[in-house]
Parts: C-alpha cells; sequence; structure tokens
C-alpha cells in the first residue's frame, strides 16, 4: 500500500473519512479528476478560481488520505489574474496543493445516507504545512465514494503575501472546496 506524500504546495484542499473495514469492499479508492473551487475576493468584487485536476486517494483499512492539486491547473477565467495568481503562489517553485492525513471519525461504506466525517492531517502550499482539521461528507455511491468538503484558509499562514494595488488588496481569507468521485482502485 502506498503511503508516499505528494511533492507539497499551493493553496486549497482536502477531505477525510473514517472507515470500518468491511469484506468484500475494496479498501482503496482513488480519483484523478475532482473538482477543487475556491472564492476570494478583492473591495467591491470576488471571484472563483475551479480546477478539474484534484488527484486523491482514500484507503479504508488504514484511514489514510491523500489529495493534491497541481496548481498551474486553476483557473479564474481571467488569464492576467491566473498569471498573477501563479507568481504569488511561486507555482514554479511549489507546483501543488496537498491535504495529507487520516481518517478521525466512523465512515461506514453501506447505505446511501451522507455521513459526517472529519480528518486531521497537514495541509500544505506555497512550501508551508500546517496541521489542519477539516469536516465534510462522504457517501457510497454506485461508483464508489463522493467526497464534500470546505473549509476557509488564511493566505499568511503559509506565507502567502495576498496581492494588490495601491489600497487593494485580496482578502487574507480564501474559501477552499472540493467535490469528488472515487472509484475503487
Amino acid at each position: 500500500m502506498n503511503k508516499s506524500k505528494h511533492i507539497l504546495l499551493s493553496f486549497l484542499f482536502a477531505l477525510g473519512i473514517v472507515a470500518v473495514p468491511i469484506s468484500g469492499l475494496s479498501q482503496s479508492y482513488i480519483t484523478k479528476s475532482g473538482h477543487v473551487e475556491f472564492d476570494s475576493s478583492v473591495p467591491l468584487h470576488s471571484f472563483t478560481g475551479v480546477s478539474d485536476h484534484l488527484v486523491g486517494k482514500i484507503t479504508l483499512n488504514d484511514s489514510i488520505i491523500d489529495f493534491y492539486v497541481d496548481v498551474n491547473t486553476l483557473k479564474t477565467g481571467i488569464d492576467k489574474r491566473d498569471n498573477d495568481m501563479l507568481k504569488t503562489l511561486e507555482a514554479q517553485k511549489y507546483p501543488f496543493a496537498e491535504f495529507y492525513g487520516k481518517i478521525v471519525s466512523d465512515f461506514k461504506p453501506i447505505g446511501e445516507q451522507p455521513q459526517k466525517v472529519t480528518v486531521e492531517g497537514k495541509f500544505s502550499v506555497h512550501g508551508v504545512s500546517k496541521q489542519t482539521t477539516i469536516t465534510g461528507i462522504l457517501k457510497k455511491v454506485q461508483k464508489g465514494i463522493l467526497v464534500e468538503a470546505s473549509w476557509t484558509l488564511n493566505m499568511t499562514d503559509y506565507n502567502i503575501k495576498p496581492p494588490g494595488i495601491l489600497f487593494y488588496r485580496v482578502s487574507e481569507k480564501i474559501d477552499v472546496s472540493i467535490s469528488a468521485t472515487l472509484t475503487p482502485n
């Protein structure tokens, strides 16, 4: 079972679940096309960045989760803003944002009701890792497991200086959300 960590970095994401192993059920689930979204703002204007390149793995028998995104895949809809964001994140030096952790609440991959779960681990972006607890939803679906989570991060906690012009600065607080369907590995 691969517990290797990916090179860390830039901005937003992750989630969690704890599992009670059930015989006959796959114990490892993956995605290479999860959805990541972040919301930010400057005075009188807000914007959203998205990527459908969230990569993740959940291993139920040891409760390990690992999600990461290449920040170069984040798009806000305006090329100049995207370039400024990548420069601010130093994306060439720190191309990934990652959450690596462990499920600390119960998850039973049976039934179709969404289950609230909590994960604890390290979120890493811009070369800085911080211990983080995230609450999300896991749901057993026909194709595997659906994961949804959202949280708020503060850019300055990760040594990211909010960009701006004159007196207008991007808010330090960034709302992050992920959504992915992970299939048996």
